[in-house]
């Protein structure tokens, strides 16, 4: 029997009878005006199906689930099925479909029952398009579920192998074993079960290498910057909370005390926020429904776009976001600075420069596509506040 087939089985039989965070039937909110999207995917190595599936793919996770990279849906879908769209049991209530749902997940996830057991050709469980608009949110739901438990209890498996485990063995094996990835003998996982479970990430993890696109080749070394502008005036106003009708970057939105003294340092040093000889926009605070534990969300960022959205900066903009950027952390001291994101970087002041550039490099935390021009940061400096 092929692998993908008795783990899909496993899956099925587990989340059936897990108890804990999945959440049955509930797509995750859809996130208000996305960053254009890419797909991390190299789509000359997928299966013909996936190729022809990677559009809504993409769609359906952009629009809807930020934090899920479409090359997790691709390596999971070939762990489970192969990205075979008809594979299914001919025990009743038994997996079917790409991500191998039984009948009772299906429903739960918002499917429709199917007419026969085992279902039919034409049922929407073994149709690829109707398959992927039901499966990518519950994945989704179960994703922001054991996240939200990751974070509240410190654990430290990485939410999307947590995810996997929650999809094989059910969402109960995440939150009653030490980690979130249960060894033998935690969260009534016996030695078969945590071996299937290591067997199924390392089955994903190897289809992930297989299907991601290469990584987007660095830009060119910019040019030497100019001297760096004078110094600021620093903060010394203290914490004062998220101030409604601070923010001129955007109506009615707030900001802290400090946030808006670097807006306006940032803004005085370089010609203005809007239109000016460095920086084309600013945006600061936004509600990122996408991401609610992101700083823009209370007042305490900034994003400085140095070119049209979705662009890779070049050229003579480049060097300007390099000039802002190495301002902002010369200064980040006067400035309440808490860190800083541009290139493809991240650098806060506890960050020493590594791989021969400024700062570490940034991982989008399992939020942001760093192939993406927006993702990585690389049409725009995003600096955040510590007050």
């Amino acid at each position: 029997m092929p692998l993908t087939v008795s783990l899909g089985r496993l899956a099925t039989l587990a989340l059936a009878a897990a108890t804990g965070v999945v959440l049955l039937g509930s797509p995750p909110a859809r996130a208000a005006d996305p960053a254009p999207a890419t797909s991390g995917v190299d789509a000359a190595t997928l299966p013909a199906l996936a190729r022809e599936s990677l559009p809504l793919i993409v769609d359906l996770t952009s629009t809807g689930c930020p934090e899920l990279p479409p090359v997790w849906v691709v390596a999971q879908v070939q762990a489970e099925s192969g990205w075979d769209a008809g594979l299914h049991s001919d025990e009743p209530g038994g997996p079917a479909g790409l991500y191998q749902f039984g009948q009772r997940n299906w429903i739960a996830a918002g499917g429709r029952a199917w007419a026969s057991d085992p279902p039919g050709a034409d049922a929407d469980v073994l149709t690829a398009a109707a398959h992927l608009k039901i499966a990518v949110p519950w994945v989704c739901a179960n994703l922001r579920a054991v996240t939200a438990h990751l974070k509240a209890t410190g654990k430290t498996t990485a939410p999307l192998d947590a995810m996997l485990v929650c999809h094989i063995a059910g969402c109960g094996r995440v939150t009653g074993s030490r980690t979130g990835i249960p060894t033998a003998g935690e969260a009534g996982c016996a030695a078969r079960c945590a071996q299937v479970i290591g067997r199924y990430i390392d089955a994903v993890h190897g289809n992930l290498k297989r299907f991601a696109a290469p990584p987007v080749a660095p830009p060119p070394p910019a040019a030497p910057a100019p001297a760096q502008p004078a110094a600021p005036a620093a903060w010394n106003g203290g914490a004062t909370g998220c101030r409604p009708g601070q923010d001129p970057t955007r109506k009615g939105g707030c900001l802290t005390g400090a946030t808006r003294h670097g807006l306006d340092a940032v803004s005085a040093t370089f010609g203005g926020w809007k239109n000016g000889p460095l920086i084309h926009n600013t945006g600061c605070w936004d509600a990122h429904a996408w991401n609610p534990t992101s700083d823009h969300s209370k007042g305490k960022a900034c994003d400085f776009m140095i070119t049209t959205p979705g662009t890779f900066a070049k050229g003579a903009e480049l060097d300007h976001g390099w000039t802002i950027a190495k301002w902002l952390r010369a200064n980040a001291g006067p400035l309440q600075v808490k860190y800083l994101i541009w290139q493809g970087r991240y650098w806060d002041p506890s960050v020493k420069d590594q791989g021969g550039s400024w700062g570490q490099a940034y991982t989008g935390g399992g939020v942001y596509n760093v192939r993406d021009a927006t993702g990585g940061h690389y049409d725009h400096v995003h600096a955040s506040f510590r007050e």
